[in-house]
């Protein structure tokens, strides 16, 4: 696939998925920097979930971005 010139318009889904990419990876910051305090109240487990959870999130809104770029 080749990268859209730079006068063409973004198609409706393209942007959807851009938008819903970058929720998803704000989402997953807000999870990142939030998790410390689970494993500073001695609820390490919670906390290992959370990473886990934001580092899921992560992977998917940074692919939904990527992808809407190429559109």
């Amino acid at each position: 696939m080749t990268d859209p010139s730079p006068g063409t318009p973004v198609t409706r889904n393209a942007r959807r998925e851009r938008l819903v990419g970058l929720l998803l990876l704000g989402v997953a910051l807000v999870l990142l920097v939030s998790s410390p305090t689970w494993f500073a109240s001695d609820q390490a487990g919670v906390g290992i979930g959370q990473l886990v959870v934001a580092v899921a999130l992560a992977a998917v809104g940074g692919l939904l971005v990527r992808r809407s770029g190429r559109a």
